[in-house]
Formats: structure tokens, sequence, C-alpha cells
């Protein structure tokens, strides 16, 4: 009886971290176009675009293809992340 107890918790306790990691939502890729080419993300060249997350940030390309260059430069490209989210936000309630 001990001994199961201390798998039961032993168990818990391993599968606690997972369940946190599980329950972390990604924050939304704001930017209709792909973040390594800026290839528009609506599907016109056939194929899904490519969707993972990256500490924290949900990233999409347009092709899975693209993921080693972004692997290649994380960083270059969250700035670039980060300036397409400012201009978007500057360009909206514009009429043009």
């Amino acid at each position: 009886m001990k001994t199961l107890t201390i798998l039961a918790l032993t168990g818990a306790f391993l599968a606690a971290p997972l369940a946190g990691f599980a329950a972390e939502k990604a924050k939304p890729y704001p930017l209709d176009t792909c973040l390594v080419s800026g290839e528009k993300l609506s599907g016109d060249h056939g194929m899904k675009p490519y969707t993972f997350v990256h500490h924290g940030q949900e990233i999409k390309l347009c092709c899975k293809d693209c993921l080693k260059d972004f692997n290649k430069e994380p960083e270059k490209y969250l700035k670039k992340l980060s300036k397409g989210k400012k201009d978007q936000q500057g360009h909206e309630g514009h009429n043009h």
C-alpha cells in the first residue's frame, strides 16, 4: 500500500508541469502574412499555413519549409512580428 501511494504521488508530481504547460494559451498571431516570406496566408498557393508556438507566441508560416529559416534567426523574425503588430495597429481605423 505504501508503494502504491508513493507511485501515485510521484506520477502526480511528474504530470503537474505538463498540465500547466497544456493549459498555457499562446498569444494569437496578429498578421495575415508569413513571418518569413511575407506571402499572404490566405491559402492562395494551395497550402495550409504551418502554425506552431514559439515561447508562448503563435507563429504562422506559409509552409513548413520556412521553419528552417525561422529557426536559424528567430529573434530577427520576432522583431518583424512586433513591427508588424504596430503597423497594423497604426493602420486600423483609417479610411482609404
